[in-house]
């Protein structure tokens, strides 16, 4: 018996945030039909982690592998994944739950917000334009270092006035520092990509913020249900999985 993929995604009160998560694993079920897929948020939407962990209990399953739709390894991932897996196992002490890697960082999660960029009429050859990844913001500073590598990546591949990250919380720079500093070198119009999976009061934050300081900038969507998420999201997995079965491990483990 195949464990089950246990997708958890972070949660929001706005209804689109939830129903882009499910057109993701939608997409992860096309890729993988014969695996079970099931959704699972931290807070505000549900079901929620443990009440899915004692669905995949209850139907019979030994194991099963929680992946993380977590761009970094911030506080979601280093604390509140992990503490809804440990409650889990303490209630059932011998359902085995393997938790992935977070998804980024992975040059797959570069493509798809490239992807749709492209999508929002976004051209790399546009010397007037200035551009900024925008992405949640993060108290753990990896997390933000990380977006911030994406648009120097972006940057070097593309011939525009510039590329920066932008945070709509916790971080700096917030949007109207970034619009000014790409202002001054030289930027005309501007971009804003998406470093979210889904739509939410975030990227809504950013958007805003990027209206009010630019005049009509190209947004992009977020990355959501595109294919090579949907790969990373697989890969991680499948990968977890191996890890967790090999009979090398197991034996390490046993000594």
């Amino acid at each position: 018996m195949t464990a089950p993929l246990v997708a958890v995604a972070h949660g929001s009160r706005d209804p689109r945030s939830a129903a882009t998560i499910h057109a993701l694993l939608d997409v992860v079920r096309s890729m993988r039909p014969d695996l079970d897929v099931r959704v699972a948020f931290l807070d505000l939407s549900a079901p929620r982690v443990g009440d899915v962990l004692s669905a995949v209990h209850g139907a019979g399953h030994p194991a099963a592998v929680v992946v993380p739709l977590l761009l970094g390894r911030a506080f979601h991932a280093r604390v509140d994944v992990p503490a809804a897996v440990a409650d889990a196992q303490r209630r059932y002490p011998r359902f085995q739950v393997h938790i992935c890697d977070v998804l980024g960082p992975d040059p797959r999660l570069d493509e798809a917000a490239w992807r749709r960029m492209a999508e929002a009429g976004v051209s790399a050859d546009d010397p007037d334009l200035g551009v900024i990844l925008a992405g949640a913001g993060s108290s753990h500073a990896p997390a933000n270092r990380l977006v911030s590598a994406v648009a120097a990546r972006w940057q070097a591949k593309a011939s525009w006035a510039g590329a920066s990250a932008a945070f709509a919380a916790a971080a700096e720079p917030g949007v109207p520092a970034a619009i000014e500093a790409l202002r001054a070198r030289g930027a005309r119009r501007f971009a804003v990509g998406s470093w979210f999976l889904a739509p939410g009061l975030l990227p809504d934050r950013i958007s805003s913020l990027a209206r009010e300081y630019a005049a009509d900038p190209l947004i992009a969507a977020p990355m959501a249900d595109d294919v090579g998420v949907a790969d990373l999201v697989l890969q991680r997995y499948t990968d977890t999985l191996a890890a967790a079965t090999s009979p090398r491990l197991q034996l390490s483990a046993a000594l």
